[in-house]
């Protein structure tokens, strides 16, 4: 990995100088945009609409526009800023873990110290763990304010960065005001479905179906061409009850035989309704049909760093 930017944690008057490295990648298969008809790549150019010539990136500037006048901002304006130049990352305060909302939580990166003595590290790392607390920070990075949560993950400090406040979108659905009434024997019921598919979260027995059945694809259109048929690469899959109505008990009881009887089968294939597109692993470290209704699958990606 190389580093992407260095810096110090700063709370207090203790300083604790990092390297940061982005600690997630994309695993998705690389695909580009060609024309249909015979192949041939398509390609996007940065026209200018006044002159009309092909702008190289280098001579790209950014700029902002109030209606009226456009001021152009080039990379020597932005880097003026002072909040820019800083290469701090300030604790603000320190909170309960479980008082920070998964839903902020946006890009990560691993910390590495960057000094010959690692103590300061060491110490605000055992801190984390002790207090069971996490460290929320302020910094600025690739021209952006940005606010953080300061974690342990193993022996490695963790940066993820936060979403602002005011970027989390407010969950207003009407049906929600519905009034529902759910008897205690549904909830008895859909408890022991919980119960049944219950199990330790482990992300490495996952696998992301969409890109090994995509890769899948490729070879075999490498092969066999346009002579492909995808029906015989991927065979035919039944849904013998996914078109039915069922009354939400009778769904709920026969979810919970069905699963209590793939247990006792030894077995992780199948289940209610349609076919699930996230696999288990298996103990050989293949792929097996993963059961459906926990509904997991692999994280995408995202964004770069």
């Amino acid at each position: 990995m190389r580093a992407i930017w260095k810096g110090a944690i700063a709370f207090g008057l203790v300083n604790v100088p990092v390297k940061v490295y982005a600690a997630t990648e994309d695993h998705d298969v690389s695909l580009h945009q060609v024309h249909e008809k015979d192949g041939g790549r398509i390609r996007y150019q940065r026209r200018c609409e006044i002159c009309g010539e092909v702008v190289e990136y280098k001579d790209i500037a950014k700029a902002y526009d109030d209606g009226e006048q456009t001021v152009v901002l080039t990379d020597e304006d932005l880097a003026s800023l002072p909040v820019e130049k800083s290469r701090e990352i300030d604790v603000v305060e320190f909170v309960p873990s479980e008082q920070v909302d998964p839903i902020l939580f946006n890009k990560a990166y691993y910390l590495e110290p960057d000094s010959k003595s690692t103590k300061s590290y060491v110490l605000l790392r055992r801190t984390l763990e002790d207090t069971e607390r996490t460290a929320i920070v302020q910094f600025s990075l690739r021209q952006k304010s940005r606010l953080g949560a300061l974690r342990v993950r193993g022996d490695v400090l963790t940066l993820q960065t936060l979403l602002w406040e005011d970027e989390v979108r407010e969950a207003s659905f009407p049906s929600l005001d519905e009034k529902v009434r759910i008897s205690a024997k549904e909830l008895e019921m859909s408890s022991a479905l919980v119960d049944s598919f219950s199990s330790d979260f482990n992300p490495a027995e996952f696998t992301d179906d969409y890109q090994e059945q995509l890769k899948t694809l490729i070879e075999a259109k490498l092969e066999k061409g346009e002579a492909l048929d995808t029906e015989e690469t991927f065979g035919g899959e039944s849904d013998d009850e996914g078109g039915k109505v069922l009354d939400l008990m009778e769904a709920l009881r026969r979810s919970v035989e069905k699963n209590r009887g793939k247990k006792s089968g030894g077995t992780k294939s199948g289940g209610s309704g349609s076919r699930s597109s996230s696999r288990r692993k298996n103990d050989d470290g293949e792929s097996s049909e993963k059961k459906p209704a926990a509904r997991k699958t692999a994280a995408k990606t995202k964004k770069g760093a």
